[in-house]
């Protein structure tokens, strides 16, 4: 928001006066925009309303937000609190930094970053895509990257983010087996968004191949201070990783209430014997599911998805890891879901983890609002791969 005031605020400076031809112009190209957005939206509902009647659009509109809030949203925020209190225990008492410096030498030649970007892998899969951000900011960390890598650190991060939540979420439902290929299914889709990211960034503009500070150090020095009693130090990790989870889940009731209960009123029908509306949660007009029927022996063989419906997972995961995840207990309790599909909607879950929502803002944090397109579609690609990789790193190993 800060930014679009300053671009603003630019625009008035050079042209403080506009002419009234100027303000026609702009006023005429919003008043097109306004139409436009009106008859795609009215467009949509009425479509829903004609198949379903009208009263009951509503009622399963708000039946299944409803329902999502209380049965999805409640017990993800849940295992997001747990999560975030384990996550700072782990950071506390010193548990990251070992991590770190266990996976520290794959760095270089898995990403081609320094030994320190372990530490935002680890931070970024503990929380949330943002804290690679944080971390960037930091000259104490970020003076060991050359330009491009520091830029990289986009794809990098946003690929483990809320890993730890996605793979308890799946363990607690089960499928602990499919969600551990999943994550190995994300490293690889993280490798390979990393890597094209650095490779469009150099191509495009070669002069970022070049330190971020001229200084150098030594990477140990990069630690966490602890301080207080043990006692002290156990509660306050606790207290402030919950807090913490409680944001968290939070931030994803949005995207769990709207986008979920969008999506699962463009991929399931109606529910009554007779294929009638009842006008209860989890209704709609499958839009998602015939569209991706007509080439789902595309999916079926990337992704190993039987069904169809399964698309709308990994559709959702671009906007909101969360909200994507509010669709597995529906995808349960219709039977079409295996490890297969966990392992594949754990790996795109992760390595896309809403990154179409964060991508722009934190390149932009970063000062590099020219690389937004190269860095979405290089995860873009990343996501797609983890997907794969997932699939088929299954299959060989149900053929072992």
């Amino acid at each position: 928001m800060e930014n679009a005031i300053a671009i603003n605020e630019e625009k008035v400076m050079e042209n403080p006066n506009p002419s009234k031809k100027h303000k026609m112009k702009f006023t005429t190209r919003r008043s097109i925009e306004a139409l436009i957005f009106l008859v795609i939206i009215l467009g949509f509902f009425s479509f829903l309303a004609y198949k379903m009647t009208l009263p009951k659009m509503l009622n399963t509109f708000m039946q299944t937000a409803y329902h999502l809030l209380l049965e999805t949203v409640f017990y993800i925020m849940a295992i997001c609190v747990l999560m975030g209190a384990i996550g700072k225990l782990l950071t506390e008492f010193g548990v990251v930094r070992l991590l770190e410096n266990i996976l520290r030498p794959f760095m270089k030649p898995l990403y081609n970053l320094p030994g320190v970007a372990a530490l935002g892998a680890v931070m970024t899969f503990l929380s949330d895509n943002p804290a690679i951000i944080t971390l960037s900011k930091d000259q104490n960390f970020s003076r060991y990257f050359k330009k491009y890598q520091l830029v990289s650190l986009t794809n990098f991060g946003t690929a483990f983010g809320m890993g730890l939540v996605v793979l308890a979420f799946m363990t607690a439902l089960g499928f602990a087996k499919g969600a551990l290929i999943g994550i190995v299914g994300a490293i690889i889709g993280s490798i390979v968004s990393t890597r094209l990211m650095q490779f469009f960034t150099l191509k495009s503009f070669p002069e970022l191949d070049a330190p971020i500070s001229e200084e150098s150090g030594d990477e140990e020095v990069i630690s966490f201070k602890t301080e207080g009693s043990i006692f002290m130090r156990f509660l306050n990790a606790i207290l402030d990783g919950g807090k913490d989870g409680v944001n968290i889940g939070l931030a994803i009731i949005p995207g769990v209430l709207v986008i979920s209960t969008l999506v699962m009123m463009m991929t399931f029908g109606p529910s009554g014997e007779s294929g009638n509306y009842m006008g209860v949660a989890y209704e709609g007009v499958p839009i998602i599911t015939w569209l991706a029927d007509k080439i789902n022996f595309v999916f079926d063989w990337l992704f190993g998805f039987k069904s169809p419906e399964l698309i709308s997972f990994p559709i959702t995961a671009l906007g909101a890891v969360g909200a994507a995840l509010g669709l597995v207990p529906r995808f349960i309790s219709s039977g079409i879901i295996d490890h297969n599909a966990i392992a594949v909607f754990t790996a795109m879950g992760m390595c896309w983890s809403g990154f179409l929502s964060t991508h722009t803002a934190m390149l932009d944090s970063l000062g590099y609002r020219q690389l937004i397109g190269k860095a979405i579609g290089a995860h873009t690609i990343g996501g797609l791969a983890a997907g794969i990789a997932a699939h088929w790193i299954y299959v060989l190993i149900c053929l072992i």
